[in-house]
């Protein structure tokens, strides 16, 4: 549920989204907010500044809560972001361990915006092979010899 202090704060990323298009980047903002509403850090898009394809807010923020906040902190901030989170960005909220996501855009509707950013090719997998080669490294690492 969306309450009226998530909307105040997803105004800022979009504020964030608009500033970031002034300065020539992709029109992408985003922030960390604790429990109580402060803003704990916030990005924009740098893809093409940096030449950089995770140069995403949401991935930027991923990262510093990650690097920057305990687990129970960061299971209690909350991410608003203009846009919703691509899959690459979703995986580093997952592992950040970043409690919660607010957009305002969905996927679609940047879709109908921008046609281009749904136009990623699927990649073909294959796999799993190797098993007992891959498998050694891995039961070394998390598996010790007792």
């Amino acid at each position: 549920m969306i309450t009226p202090a998530d909307e105040a704060l997803l105004r800022r990323a979009i504020g964030i989204a608009a500033r970031a298009v002034t300065l020539g980047d992709a029109p992408y903002g985003s922030l960390l907010a604790n429990p109580d509403g402060i803003v704990l850090a916030a990005a924009h898009n740098t893809v093409r500044r940096d030449d950089d394809i995770t140069a995403h807010p949401e991935l930027k923020l991923a990262r510093w809560a990650a690097r920057e906040l305990d687990p129970d902190m960061a299971a209690r901030t909350t991410l608003y972001t203009s846009c919703q989170p691509c899959g690459m960005c979703e995986g580093g909220i997952l592992r950040s361990g970043i409690g919660r996501v607010v957009y305002a855009l969905s996927t679609e509707q940047l879709v109908a915006l921008n046609p281009q950013s749904g136009a990623w090719p699927a990649v073909p997998y294959d796999g799993p092979a190797l098993h007992d080669e891959a498998r050694d490294p891995v039961a070394a690492y998390y598996l010790p010899a007792r």
